[in-house]
């Protein structure tokens, strides 16, 4: 079984480094992590604020700001575009350009998004309670102003554009902001409108999907994760009565994500109550009541008693979730000042979820990846490498970047539609799968397997390897290849060395070999081709 503190009987030093790393640690307030959004305030021309020079222009109706200001960009593609699938606006701009918050509201993502390079997502409510969400993309790492739980106001400077992520033409060229506007948000369900309209005072539908109509919901049961970042976790896929706990766990820190703990409250429990390890670890999130009770950053326990029952437990849902939660931020935190003094290299989620099963001693101690005992091969790395790979599974489709899978859409081209936001990802060995690039790139199965799992919205995992790959689905004539077909070659004794995506007229997408990218390229000589979704 897991353990929040280690092996038993393991002994886990506390470096000074880390207890100061730890003390400096500030958690997003759980009391209020899913709290409902106000109705934003109108936008009033003359308001206060940032000077003309760093706010955005007001739009028509006065309730809302252009996120660029007047006179500094220029309109190149619209909303529908491209066969329907341009989600947004494409506002042509000097790279460094001042970026603002088109609407008060919450930031729910700040970061690495596919095709995007990086985006900011801000949800909002209208005056009259209609959820809605704002994206921004194409920026740079450098340029972002705002973090996840941030609160801005319209008019904000939040960012500047950027040619980051896929743009056309490549570099300084390509430089623009991609502006989409989602009523019902682009994390919890809703579908996008033109923005154009919808900056010119055209209302906010106020109905998701299907009719139902959508307003934040009191703590601590938010609506979907609206207005946190609990939207990322996609619904119907843990119980319901603990699918509220893990939306407001993961919107506690910006590191650890709704989906991410689902995927080791899943791992760890397989969220069955009243389990006890020969560890002695228990419950959900199976502490080890010594780490339960310890200190965290803020000065209380890590089990606190979230439900409000007058008890903190690890036995109670919330509570263990929760705890959980609190504990992966802090040990995130932790394992990024590491990384900042060059202590520790990894990524940081796989690198907490280490902590939490062998103990941050043996992070440090390992550099990275814990490797120190034989116990760290045999469980530690099998534990983070089962729970990275199921993350994807928990995820809303609409979590990573640009892809979101259409139900409606024949599931091949939209392989080749989830593919083409990685074309320009740099080759890196063993990199990718379905949760997307990993390590900052992908091989050709870690492509393959993370294009078909978000096209697939899921529900297709495909093995890690080309040769596995080889064994799933349908093998069907090469020249009856379609679009989203594997295409496999570079035959050996023990299968194809070599996998891409048929994406028609005789090209695949794929990533080649070290020191290339992924990239379309012609179908190579002596392929074969499977059917797999």
């Amino acid at each position: 079984m897991k353990t929040a503190a280690g092996f038993a009987g393991a002994v886990v030093l506390l470096p000074l480094l880390m207890i100061a790393v730890l003390l400096a640690v500030v958690f997003v307030d759980d009391k209020d992590a899913c709290a409902p959004t106000r109705p934003v305030a109108a936008v009033v021309q003359g308001d206060p604020g940032p000077a003309p020079a760093e706010r955005g222009s007001p739009a028509p109706s006065g309730e809302r700001t252009y996120p660029l200001a007047a006179g500094t960009y220029t309109v190149t593609d619209h909303f529908g575009t491209r066969g329907g699938s341009h989600q947004g606006v494409d506002y042509a701009a000097s790279a460094g350009t001042a970026m603002f918050a088109a609407a008060p509201g919450n930031v729910v993502a700040s970061g690495p998004a596919s095709g995007f390079g990086q985006w900011i997502i801000i949800d909002s409510v209208d005056a009259d309670g209609s959820p809605f969400a704002t994206v921004y993309g194409h920026i740079f790492p450098d340029d972002l102003r705002v973090k996840v739980g941030d609160v801005v106001k319209a008019g904000d400077h939040i960012a500047a554009v950027g040619y980051n992520g896929e743009v056309q033409p490549p570099g300084p060229g390509g430089s623009h902001l991609h502006f989409e506007v989602w009523p019902g948000g682009r994390l919890t369900g809703g579908s996008p409108i033109d923005p154009e309209s919808w900056l010119a005072g055209a209302a906010t539908p106020k109905a998701r999907p299907g009719g139902t109509p959508s307003t934040p919901s009191p703590a601590p049961v938010c609506e979907d994760g609206f207005g946190t970042q609990g939207g990322q976790l996609a619904d119907g896929v843990v119980p319901p009565e603990l699918d509220p706990w893990y939306r407001k766990a993961g919107s506690l820190c910006p590191q650890i994500t709704p989906s991410l703990l689902a995927a080791q409250g899943k791992q760890e429990s397989g969220f069955q109550r009243g389990l006890s390890s020969p560890d002695n670890a228990q419950g959900l999130a199976q502490f080890i009541p010594s780490t339960a009770i310890a200190t965290a950053p803020d000065g209380r326990p890590y089990i606190i008693d979230a439900d409000g029952n007058g008890l903190a437990s690890v036995w109670d849902d919330g509570d263990a979730i929760i705890g959980q939660g609190r504990y992966m931020c802090a040990l995130a935190a932790i394992i990024d000042g590491w990384k900042a003094a060059g202590r520790v290299q990894g990524d940081t989620p796989a690198l907490a979820l280490g902590a939490y099963n062998a103990g941050e001693g043996s992070v440090l101690a390992s550099g990275g990846m814990p490797n120190q005992i034989p116990r760290h091969f045999s469980e530690t790395q099998p534990y983070i490498r089962i729970i990275l790979d199921n993350e994807p599974n928990f995820r809303a489709a609409a979590a990573t970047g640009r892809f979101v899978p259409s139900p409606s859409s024949p599931v091949g081209g939209q392989i080749v539609d989830a593919a083409r936001q990685y074309l320009g990802t740099p080759y890196v060995y063993g990199g990718g799968g379905p949760q997307g690039p990993s390590n900052g790139g992908l091989d050709c199965s870690g492509l393959t397997s993370a294009a078909v799992h978000a096209a697939s919205g899921g529900t297709v995992t495909l093995p890690r390897t080309s040769e596995q790959q080889w064994s799933v689905g349908t093998e069907i004539p090469i020249d009856q290849a379609q679009p989203g077909d594997l295409v496999f070659g570079e035959w050996g004794s023990g299968g194809p060395g070599h996998v891409g995506i048929a994406s028609g007229n005789g090209q695949m997408i794929h990533a080649p070999q070290p020191g290339d990218v992924v990239k379309e390229a012609p179908v190579q000589s002596g392929m074969r081709a499977r059917r797999v979704a």
